[in-house]
């Protein structure tokens, strides 16, 4: 993925980077597309029932099941209402654990369709299973060492200090840093029209000139934090190759014909 991000929805969508919004929470890439497949059906059905009364709605009725309630919040979020919002934002606060997700990503999608209307303008919705903030998307990155032996403290030092400068000098954040075996993970934010490969290699580069403990290759994420075991599976099955691993991101927007199946 050599392009940076940006470009690439700019091409798709040939929208300005304010246009966009991203989703900030982590949410499963899984529960994110069934909610997205439900919300498209709901909207093909819309037609056919009785609008939902604002003033009479209540999602915490003892005698609704999940799956009603996920309907109804689905059939709110297609609702260019303030007062619909505010249904749904109450319930990501006070409803069901269990639906939490479920809510946030009904509240996204009625945000986007109040703006849309205010602004008069489509809104492009991004969303991947590690979130993001403000302009950045979230990532999970994978750094392996040449040796099978543990990183020494230097070298633990050295890969903290300069990924974090290397990041800050691209507008972007080293949230969290932690190793393990011969491997460093990191969770990152960065901008969408920075190019993430580029500043990678760069850090790497850097860091080799001091010893080449880190190999040049590096896996690369936004879906999912990995735990031990999956890296340590995903390095023995697939021998990383050459080229870095960017798994997919998900783009959605308020126009369901723009939602993946």
């Amino acid at each position: 993925m050599e392009d940076n991000l940006f470009d690439k929805l700019k091409e798709m969508t040939g929208k300005f980077p304010e246009k966009f919004s991203i989703l900030e929470q982590q949410i499963d890439i899984k529960l994110q597309m069934e909610y997205f497949k439900f919300s498209k059906k709901a909207k093909n059905k819309s037609s056919k029932k009785t609008p939902l009364n604002l003033d009479t709605t209540d999602l915490y009725q003892p005698e609704l099941t999940n799956g009603e309630i996920k309907e109804l919040l689905v059939r709110l979020a297609a609702m260019d209402n303030p007062k619909a919002f505010r249904i749904i934002e109450n319930y990501t606060k006070n409803g069901k654990p269990e639906l939490l997700d479920w809510a946030i990503l009904a509240m996204q999608e009625n945000k986007m369709l109040l703006e849309s209307t205010l602004l008069n303008e489509n809104q492009v919705f991004i969303s991947t299973g590690l979130g993001g903030k403000g302009v950045m998307l979230r990532y999970f990155i994978v750094l392996i060492g040449l040796e099978n032996n543990e990183f020494i403290d230097f070298q633990k030092k050295l890969i903290t200090s300069e990924f974090d400068f290397i990041l800050k000098a691209n507008q972007s954040e080293l949230e969290t840093i932690t190793f393990f075996d011969n491997y460093a993970t990191l969770l990152v934010l960065i901008p969408f029209e920075v190019p993430i490969q580029k500043i990678f290699r760069t850090a790497v580069d850097e860091c080799n000139q001091f010893g080449n403990f880190l190999k040049p290759n590096f896996l690369i994420t936004n879906v999912k934090v990995l735990s031990n075991k999956e890296i340590k599976d995903f390095v023995e099955k697939n021998e990383l190759p050459d080229t870095d691993k960017l798994d997919e991101f998900e783009i959605g927007s308020d126009n369901p014909d723009e939602i993946p199946e």
